[in-house]
């Protein structure tokens, strides 16, 4: 098959045709201007010498000779080689000749009629003669008195004005010329200039680059996000769209007025981040910021996104699963210790000091006592609270559920909360520590409180604890801090409800957080961040 021309070729192509049929255009036009500009100069001149012809005080006074003709032929050859005309007719006011080119024709009526003049009118005009097609003048002649007494015809052939004309067209063509060769090397330039900015490439493959593009952008599972140096969102994808849960089509709007504010922060900022934990809405997301160069110019600051939420939450799942495990497990290890001193004592005969030591080990290592999970009737909450439990006495405190709690509804929220305030608790407290947990739901709210006997907030942090990246724990430079108080306060603010922050009894913090019902429809207001105590 015919390949079709290079984008260059038909650039080249469309742009000499623009050209040539532009300088035609306008050498053309040039051409008739000329062609008009020596036309009306003649007019003047055949207009001028018959008007001077007829004026000539011995033009008028060889009128009155008895033969007129003796003085005004050669009275008229002489103005006719004086002003470079074809012919100077004079006539009487029957249109008789006394002075021709021919001196034949001398006597004879003129070809063309004469009596416009001889009324007294002026004609300028084209007319066809004697000697042919030419460009004349007739004024009339008048005596002293005003009388008109003949005429003077003053006139150059039309092939003198072609003469004329066509000695200015080669300078014409020579600069038309001149112009389309210019023009033609300005295509060259442009259409080489043109392919060096597309890198080469044609159209089609311009295309399929973008369609390629497109569907790559589109069907990567991270969000792609790129703002220019003008602050304007240039690109986003779907995913990214996803993540920011938006379906609005941010492209072309400015970063500040159409993102988050915690992305325009990262947008903004000087250095590259990788894998920064960001908070937007109630999802937690990673962010990595990098520059596009071209060449050794910045264009443009991309920032890739990726969903941490769902991870984490399996990650934590799977970290308490096996807290748990392993705290089975030493307690079986425990279990078994204690039944082999029993057993010990027994065989020895001795029934007191067996008895004594059953009621020294008391309850055994249960995580929590049996009655504290009585009124949780919601397993996964139930399970939760359990595993934490494991988790808090791996640390060497202890976790006590307030015998008021109670659950019946499983709430995802809910277990959201717990597990980012006990997770906080556990961290807060040292071995021999105290965590206690009170949760009641009921139709109207639930409602969970933690308290820790660690050391509370700074006074410094304060309300800023609910904050995304506000952490006691910054100092220890652990990395992703100060998310999940952020996060449970944007919870409670979707539920309606409050998180509120203040010194717990136990010497250390308390939190507090309120969820109405998920279905109220209530309006969510302000998020309450409160504290009456440092932590």
């Amino acid at each position: 098959m015919r390949r079709s021309l290079t984008l260059r070729s038909q650039l080249v192509l469309l742009q000499v045709a623009i050209v040539v049929v532009t300088v035609v255009l306008a050498g053309t036009l040039a051409v008739q201007l000329q062609e008009r500009q020596i036309r009306d100069a003649y007019r003047q001149q055949v207009l001028t010498v018959a008007q001077s012809t007829a004026r000539l005080p011995s033009v008028i006074d060889a009128y009155a000779a008895p033969d007129p003709a003796l003085t005004l032929q050669p009275l008229a050859e002489l103005l006719r080689e004086a002003s470079g005309m074809t012919f100077v007719v004079m006539t009487d006011v029957n249109g008789v000749r006394y002075s021709h080119p021919d001196p034949d024709r001398i006597g004879q009526r003129v070809s063309t009629d004469p009596s416009g003049t001889l009324a007294g009118e002026t004609f300028v005009g084209t007319e066809t003669g004697t000697l042919g097609v030419s460009l004349r003048a007739k004024v009339p002649v008048r005596d002293a008195s005003g009388r008109v007494i003949g005429a003077a015809s003053v006139g150059i052939l039309e092939t003198a004005l072609q003469e004329d004309l066509q000695e200015d067209v080669p300078m014409l063509v020579a600069w038309m010329t001149g112009a389309a060769l210019a023009g033609v090397l300005a295509s060259l330039l442009v259409a080489r200039t043109v392919r060096r900015r597309i890198y080469g490439l044609e159209p089609d493959e311009i295309a399929h680059l973008l369609q390629t593009r497109e569907a790559m952008l589109h069907g990567i599972r991270e969000g792609v996000i790129a703002v220019d140096a003008d602050g304007r969102v240039v690109l986003v994808n779907d995913e990214a769209l996803r993540l920011l849960d938006t379906d609005a089509e941010l492209t072309g709007l400015a970063a500040d007025q159409a993102l988050d504010p915690a992305v325009v922060d990262l947008l903004t900022g000087a250095d590259d981040v990788v894998d920064e934990p960001l908070l937007v809405g109630e999802r937690l997301l990673l962010a990595s910021r990098s520059n596009a160069v071209v060449g050794d110019r910045q264009v443009a600051r991309v920032l890739t996104l990726r969903d941490r939420t769902e991870i984490s939450s399996a990650v934590r799942e799977l970290d308490d699963q096996r807290s748990l495990t392993a705290t089975l497990r030493a307690q079986a290890h425990e279990f078994s210790n204690q039944l082999h001193v029993l057993q010990g004592l027994i065989e020895l005969d001795e029934p007191a000091q067996a008895s004594a030591y059953i009621e020294r080990i008391g309850g055994g290592g249960g995580l929590l006592r049996a009655d504290e999970l009585v009124a949780v009737r919601d397993v996964g909450t139930a399970a939760l609270v359990l595993a934490k439990a494991a988790v808090v006495r791996e640390r060497g405190a202890r976790l006590h559920v307030h015998p008021a709690s109670r659950v019946g509804v499983p709430d995802d929220d809910v277990l959201t909360v717990l597990g980012n305030l006990l997770d906080n608790a556990a961290d807060a407290v040292g071995p021999g520590g105290r965590v206690e947990l009170e949760v009641r739901q009921d139709q109207e709210q639930t409602v969970v409180r933690v308290d820790d006997d660690g050391p509370g907030v700074p006074e410094h942090l304060g309300d800023r604890v609910f904050q995304t990246g506000v952490s006691t724990k910054a100092h220890r430079g652990a990395h992703g801090r100060g998310i999940g108080l952020a996060l449970v306060a944007r919870l409670a603010e979707r539920r309606s409800g409050s998180a509120v922050l203040s010194r717990s009894p136990l010497g250390g913090a308390r939190v507090t957080v309120t969820l109405r019902p998920a279905d109220a429809g209530r309006p969510a207001p302000a998020v309450q961040l409160s504290s009456t105590g440092p932590r």
